[in-house]
């Protein structure tokens, strides 16, 4: 254990040690940091990169390691009815204050596995300490550059946490489990905060846009949820993508290319032509805001046959209909330009727009908003460019808008954490838990 850690432990014991009569406006930053900050440094090192070729849910088997060890956790600290399902859910409860036990049930949720599009293996979490503000070389030549990251620029004197440039970092979602599993101890630490019943739960696989295919719903009994799976600190997000995913795939004509003229339908080629067909201005890196767009995740094959994975992202179900017809048309083209070649597309829906179903129930927002206020931190509602385990959930019919977790750069090398927002978003589940415990 290195000094740093020292002084945290220190911190730590006495955070324990002192009881006040309104915990969540009068602990001091560095004790939450001291309780979400290690939690933090340990989860990123489990590897639960998860796989989106692989339709078993859990997807990898390192979920499991976290999963199991989190179940471990929350024993120790108190918390009650702790199980991993066999599908790898970590379901927990904190029981009612005396006098609660009527008031609605809540829940929070974050997911365990990391992207799989930059490795989450042996991750090496790089911990600054009054970060000078000065650029942060990376391996690999990559750089942290505040000059054109206003939010790293504003970090100046503060703790941050950073990827080293071999992997990503995992804060995406496992600053979001810090932040509730710190929750979790504080709450228990501190009976006299009054509240109705908590139920916490850690999902697999959000990362691969299952949707929750196991989701043990019957075990759920919160009447709202809230996912810390977000960004800055003061984003809240109620409204994401509807989202789809397009497998189209090309069966070809073979014949020897040395003799293939009038013949050939080459079907590498002929998915090579349809991902070229996708609207440039309609990609990911073309747009933002309210703009949706179509995204090739994967392309493989052969001469004979061939495959193409698309995403589809659009805010509408009308704008995601208009999307699918055009693939349509897209594959229709191609098979024209490919005279024997055949195009087969295979979409399915993996989330939708949580929105509206949250609008029906305004007290969702109403305390969240309530809440941001009792802690001095800034509301800032804007839209999911993307979806999270609360977007099923909120179909399930448990409405489930999405708070921020201090992160940045999701999926990437260059991923970094505020940690002063990282102890925002704890101190927010505690008031969120004590505002919902005054409900009738």
């Amino acid at each position: 254990m290195d000094l740093y850690e020292l002084d945290l432990y220190e911190i730590q014991f006495s955070f324990h040690t002192i009881k006040v009569s309104n915990p969540v406006n009068f602990i001091e930053d560095a004790a939450v940091e001291a309780l979400a900050l290690p939690r933090f440094m340990k989860y990123v090192r489990y590897w639960t990169e998860s796989d989106h070729h692989i339709e078993e849910t859990p997807s990898t088997p390192g979920q499991w390691d976290l999963a199991k060890a989190l179940a471990d956790e929350l024993r120790e600290l108190g918390a009650g009815d702790v199980t991993v399902t066999e599908h790898c859910y970590v379901l927990a409860c904190i029981p009612a204050t005396a006098g609660k036990e009527s008031v609605p049930a809540i829940g929070f949720l974050a997911h365990i596995d990391t992207a799989g599009e930059v490795t989450g293996k042996d991750v090496k979490p790089q911990l600054v300490k009054n970060y000078d503000g000065a650029k942060i070389t990376l391996a690999g030549g990559l750089v942290l550059d505040p000059a054109a990251d206003t939010d790293l620029a504003a970090q100046k004197g503060k703790t941050i946490v950073h990827a080293d440039g071999t992997t990503l970092l995992g804060a995406d979602d496992k600053a979001g489990i810090a932040e509730i599993m710190t929750a979790v101890e504080i709450l228990l630490a501190h009976p006299e905060i009054s509240h109705g019943p908590v139920e916490i739960i850690f999902s697999p696989d959000e990362e691969t846009g299952k949707g929750l295919p196991e989701f043990p719903l019957d075990k759920i009994h919160a009447a709202a949820c809230y996912t810390l799976d977000g960004g800055p600190l003061g984003d809240i997000e109620i409204e994401c993508f509807t989202a789809w995913k397009a497998v189209i795939e090309f069966t070809g004509k073979v014949i020897h290319i040395g003799t293939a003229r009038g013949v050939l339908a080459n079907a590498a080629l002929m998915a090579s032509s349809f991902a070229v067909l996708l609207p440039r201005s309609e990609s990911p890196e073309a747009t933002d805001g309210y703009y949706g767009y179509y995204c090739p995740m994967e392309i493989k094959g052969t001469l004979e046959s061939a495959s193409l994975e698309v995403f589809l992202r659009d805010f509408s179900r009308d704008g995601m209909k208009k999307r699918l017809a055009s693939l349509e048309v897209f594959a229709r083209t191609v098979e024209a330009q490919f005279p024997g070649g055949k195009v087969t597309i295979t979409a399915q829906s993996q989330y939708d727009n949580m929105r509206e179903k949250i609008e029906q129930q305004p007290l969702v927002l109403e305390i969240l908003k309530k809440a941001c206020l009792n802690t001095g931190i800034p509301f800032r509602q804007k839209p999911i460019r993307g979806g999270t385990d609360g977007a099923r959930l909120t179909e399930l019919g448990i409405p489930t808008p999405n708070i921020f977790t201090g992160g940045r750069n999701y999926h990437s090398r260059l991923e970094w954490l505020s940690v002063p927002e990282m102890c925002a978003a704890c101190k927010l589940v505690v008031e969120l838990i004590k505002l919902w415990g005054e409900e009738k």
